[in-house]
């Protein structure tokens, strides 16, 4: 199993940074490696199950995922329910920090590639971050140039 975490000091409120991760369904409009995120449940007025589809390399990748959301301490716990990983779970965190909010995310996944080779396992990671990384950078332009 990989573990892969990015990070990020987005120049808004908090408020404003976690209201915008909470809506995921609008991410493929502003990350350019979604091609679709769709509603299958809500809890109140957050989408609780998505289904997700992501382009990588010119590959599709499709999971459904479900999240919780956790209003007091600011993070969001979220888990593959079905899809292409073997596993693919993790958790956002949005912190208060001197000019902005930190926000940050971790997951941790597995494909099932028998006999995954130490050359594969460090190309899947390095994928992994560039898109945790592309996903923090969408945020932080989408608030910073709002």
């Amino acid at each position: 199993m990989a573990r892969v975490e990015a990070s990020v000091l987005i120049h808004a409120p908090l408020a404003d940074v976690y209201a915008l991760a909470k809506r995921v369904e609008d991410f493929p409009t502003f990350m350019p490696d979604l091609e679709r995120v769709t509603v299958l449940e809500r809890r109140g007025d957050v989408p609780a199950v998505t289904e997700w589809v992501g382009v990588v390399e010119g590959r599709k990748i499709h999971w459904v995922e479900e999240d919780a959301w956790d209003d007091t301490q600011h993070l969001c716990r979220f888990r593959q329910r079905d899809g292409d990983f073997d596993r693919y779970e993790g958790t956002w965190t949005f912190a208060p920090e001197a000019g902005g909010t930190r926000t940050a995310i971790a997951v941790e996944f597995e494909f099932g590639i028998p006999l995954i080779g130490g050359l594969l396992s460090a190309l899947l990671r390095v994928k992994m971050k560039e898109n945790l990384d592309g996903m923090l950078t969408a945020l932080r332009s989408r608030l910073e140039t709002a």
